[in-house]
């Protein structure tokens, strides 16, 4: 299918407008909308949060009468079905909007074409496919969560060059550079939850809010925390800041399962073997929550796990110029490890990029999806 280059400016302007919603409308996608009439925009509009109108509908009551006759640009297909809102195929046909360009399909199962199929047999002309690859990364959070009710998974670390997260003698603090940390917290704002294992509350009390840029939101705080070892006084706990979940297994005693309850803790029971929860039970039922992505900044040993059990959809990688050394300086993925170079866990369309004095790796491991299913 051909795009103009007229087509090009106005759905990279959409892709735009919706990555500004980015952090706040979780569990829906980020959507963009572009009205455009005689080749000029008469109306924007994007989808800003859960419970209020989609971007195309905004557009559309922001143009008024104007929308007639016009090109909607959209990087996601308009929902035709009955949710927060009612279906925006509904508004454009009534808007008497005459052509329709979007970047790709909707793969939740009530639109999933649907929409395009409404908007054709009302008369309206649909293009679709104009910057679909950059509209998936664009929502790749609610791709993977609505095609398989589980949390899209992020594995942050800044680590040395030499690939170690803590020093032979437990200092960790700070190993990334400032830029590299507002980052950090940038992504504490984008995504539902941030998870770490029972050593960083032991070892760090960590807060784990959005502190060093302007705050869109404090994440949902996961500890995993086997036999309930985490301190009462713990920062974690403390859920004026921002609510906390305890994964636990069988072994964690009563008692401490009461005082975290106590304390407005969530507490979810998950299956263990040898101390180690099973993370894809974990996983489903924090998806049961509308938990849509979780950003990880457990140690090595959490970061194995999640990798082992084939969870991880995306590494973000701080490294900083510094060199530690030591044996037993610890690195970002501890566990067992594999035994063959063939088997590594491989990372596809990588990018690297400065921040500040650091790099910052970033790329995708292969879709986890047939592991879960397993």
């Amino acid at each position: 299918m051909k795009f103009t280059p007229e087509d090009q400016k106005f759905m990279l302007l959409a892709l735009g407008l919706a990555k500004k919603a980015e952090g706040t409308t979780s569990p829906d996608p980020l959507v963009g909308a572009i009205l455009v009439k005689d080749g000029e925009v008469i109306s924007t509009g994007y989808h800003d949060k859960v419970a209020t109108p989609h971007a195309e509908t905004w557009a559309i009551k922001k143009a008024g009468k104007k929308a007639k006759g016009s090109t909607l640009y959209i990087n996601l297909e308009p929902c035709c079905h009955y949710g927060n809102n009612p279906p925006c195929t509904t508004n454009i046909i009534n808007a008497g909007i005459k052509k329709v360009v979007a970047a790709m399909q909707d793969p939740n199962p009530l639109v999933n074409g649907q929409g395009f199929k409404i908007l054709k047999d009302a008369g309206i002309e649909v293009k679709q496919g104009l910057f679909e690859k950059e509209a998936q990364r664009l929502n790749e959070v609610f791709l993977k969560y609505i095609t398989t009710g589980i949390p899209f998974i992020v594995i942050k670390v800044a680590a040395t060059l030499d690939g170690k997260i803590v020093t032979a003698k437990g200092s960790s603090h700070w190993i990334a550079g400032p830029e590299s940390l507002k980052q950090a917290h940038h992504l504490r704002n984008v995504y539902d939850a941030i998870l770490v294992g029972i050593n960083t509350v032991l070892n760090d009390d960590p807060t784990l809010n959005v502190r060093l840029v302007k705050k869109v939101k404090n994440p949902i705080r996961i500890v995993l925390d086997s036999y309930g070892k985490t301190p009462i006084n713990s920062n974690i706990l403390n859920t004026s800041i921002a609510p906390t979940i305890m994964a636990i297994s069988k072994q964690c005693p009563a008692k401490k399962v009461r005082a975290f309850e106590k304390k407005g803790v969530e507490v979810i029971v998950v299956p263990a073997k040898n101390g180690k929860l099973d993370l894809k039970t974990l996983f489903r039922e924090l998806g049961k929550r509308q938990i849509t992505s979780i950003l990880i900044e457990g140690g090595g040993e959490v970061n194995a796990s999640i990798l082992e059990t084939g969870l991880a959809d995306k590494v973000l990688f701080f490294i900083a110029p510094k060199i530690v050394g030591g044996r037993e300086a610890k690195t970002a993925v501890e566990g067992t490890g594999i035994a063959k170079l063939t088997d590594a866990w491989q990372i596809h369309d990588m990018s690297v990029t400065k921040t500040g004095g650091d790099l910052l790796v970033e790329g995708y491991l292969y879709q986890s999806e047939t592991r879960l299913k397993q």
